[in-house]
């Protein structure tokens, strides 16, 4: 079991405003909640139809964090990190939605797991 050293310091000391949103969303996450990652990759007709640019925006609208990038086999793969529901959204936006020119044929996740901290303090397009 992950330890939860940010939300009992967050009940304990008290914080400032400013503080608190310098911890953006790395702090709004440490609620105690589970958090969860999961690699995935997406197969089909998701380069050159802006499939990372829409996979960053829809990553940020739902509140997760990771990465996502072209490969020379023509797919797209990355990581989300966050709380289980927020990233069970978007594994079902990499398997049902993409970009609206996008076609996905298939979307293989794997090394999903139970994180204690996230690793990453946005999402971001990596080339």
């Amino acid at each position: 079991m992950c330890p939860l050293p940010l939300a009992a310091a967050a009940v304990t000391a008290p914080r400032s405003p400013l503080r608190l949103l310098g911890r953006g969303l790395a702090a709004a996450m440490s609620t105690g909640r589970p958090l969860k990652s999961v690699d995935y990759e997406v197969f089909g007709r998701v380069q050159g139809v802006c499939f990372r640019m829409y996979t960053e925006d829809e990553a940020r609208k739902i509140g997760v964090v990771g990465w996502v990038k072209n490969t020379s086999k023509g797919t797209v793969t990355g990581q989300v990190q966050g709380p289980e529901e927020k990233v069970n959204s978007m594994k079902s936006w990499l398997s049902k939605v993409g970009s609206p020119s996008s076609r996905i044929d298939r979307t293989n996740f794997s090394n999903e797991k139970t994180i204690c901290k996230l690793e990453y303090s946005s999402f971001n397009i990596r080339y």
